[in-house]
């Protein structure tokens, strides 16, 4: 299958986007703290769903599903330490993308299991 049909790389994709703009309104001098493992953990989830694809088996996929389950939880702790610093609100929409990605993954590994 290919993995641009997929909802839940479709779902990454524009958390990607989100996590961009939230971070674009981050103090400049954490343009190579905060902002860039912020963005570099959210580019990681759809790039491993990608890479996952091209393996030829299904434990090698769910290997890489794995991988960008745990870049959304680096995500979630980063994000978690950005609203501690006071960048971002606890309440930011952000929050709520991220949950809906990390359920899609989450079935996503179920389902390669099987």
């Amino acid at each position: 299958m290919d993995y641009k049909k997929l909802n839940v790389w479709k779902e990454s994709i524009e958390l990607v986007k989100q996590i961009y703009l939230v971070t674009a309104n981050f103090p400049k001098e954490e343009k190579y703290g905060l902002i860039s493992q912020l963005r570099r953990a959210s580019v990681s989830i759809p790039s491993n769903i990608a890479e996952g694809n091209s393996r030829s088996s299904d434990r090698d996929y769910k290997r890489f599903v794995e991988i960008a389950y745990g870049s959304a939880l680096e995500l979630e702790t980063q994000l978690i330490i950005s609203v501690e610093l006071k960048f971002i609100d606890e309440n930011n929409e952000i929050f709520s993308q991220l949950e809906q990605v990390k359920k899609l993954l989450s079935g996503f590994i179920k389902y390669l299991k099987k």
